[in-house]
């Protein structure tokens, strides 16, 4: 009987992630090579055979561009290879945000890339902490959704912090921080936040208590850094013992890395989902490799996968 196996390749935006988990996996990462033109056309290719293979591309598709623009063309390229199944593991799904039209005349950004995707020969995504959970209806294939809650937690719990209290950053995260917040007997809090625009917090509030507590701020993301850096400053202010943050993808843009040196921040720990640009004595990276190691396994030899959310 053929018997299938397990072929690992990496876009260059997660090459650094990729070897972690084929090395945590017990495989060497697929030879691929990306040739590109003097204009800046980029075209991959397998080095390799990969015809009846279950094949794994990692890419995680945060900007530029072009790479979720080389994810697709992988894609493309093992559907033509003749691989048995292709699953696309993006630990940061790019354009995320863009999950509904919250005024007119814009696009579904999350919608597109999902029909790009399925247009290009995936068979199965795997992605970690969306932006909006109901992404994962713009897919007609399987989404495996995984949770970092898996990873963070135990780090929580290794702080020891007697009189915790989980926090969302925004309205839209509370959710999130009461998952946390119930798995771990803590207490709430929550900040509104009003905008001006994408990225520029007019103005921010606290609901709830904090004071004499050790807060940790929790959401999926952190991109300019001005929302944490704001509401670790009004739980000072109102009597926070100590403010961490915990954040899955750094998107870390403009000036964030400086905002969070200068924040009374304690520390922000986040995923190697998105490589650091920078490197900064408040930023802790705990890696997913072994996550997403342990989730390939149990899809590739058709096992449940339910035991491996915390939430």
């Amino acid at each position: 009987m053929y018997q299938s196996k397990v072929k690992l390749f990496a876009g260059r935006a997660s090459m650094e992630l990729a070897n972690k988990i084929a090395a945590s996996y017990g495989i060497p990462l697929g030879n691929v090579i990306i040739n590109t033109f003097s204009d800046g056309e980029f075209q991959p290719s397998f080095e390799e055979s990969v015809r009846g293979a279950d094949v794994f591309i990692i890419q995680s598709t945060f900007p530029p561009s072009d790479n979720l623009m080389e994810l697709l063309l992988m894609v493309d390229a093992a559907k033509r290879a003749s691989a048995r199944r292709i699953v696309a593991i993006m630990p940061y799904f790019g354009l995320a945000r863009q999950d509904r039209k919250d005024k007119p005349r814009v696009p579904i950004g999350a919608k597109l890339v999902a029909n790009m995707l399925a247009a290009a020969g995936v068979t199965r995504i795997m992605t970690m902490d969306l932006h909006a959970d109901q992404i994962q209806g713009f897919f007609e294939v399987p989404v495996d959704h995984l949770f970092a809650s898996t990873i963070f937690i135990p780090y929580i719990k290794s702080l020891n912090l007697k009189n915790l209290t989980m926090a969302s950053p925004d309205m839209g995260g509370t959710k999130r921080a009461n998952a946390y917040a119930k798995f771990l007997h803590a207490e709430v809090a929550v900040c509104y936040k009003q905008r001006k625009k994408a990225n520029v917090i007019e103005d921010m509030f606290l609901i709830g208590d904090v004071e004499g507590r050790d807060v940790i701020i929790i959401d999926d993301m952190v991109d300019t850094a001005g929302t944490l850096v704001k509401a670790a400053e009004i739980m000072k202010e109102k009597g926070a013992l100590s403010v961490r943050a915990i954040a899955t993808h750094p998107i870390l843009s403009g000036d964030a890395y400086q905002r969070i040196q200068n924040s009374k921040l304690t520390e922000l720990i986040v995923t190697d989902s998105i490589p650091l640009s920078q490197q900064s004595d408040k930023i802790k990276v705990i890696s997913v490799a072994d996550l997403f190691s342990n989730i390939i396994k149990k899809v590739f030899n058709h096992e449940s996968i339910s035991e491996s959310f915390i939430y």
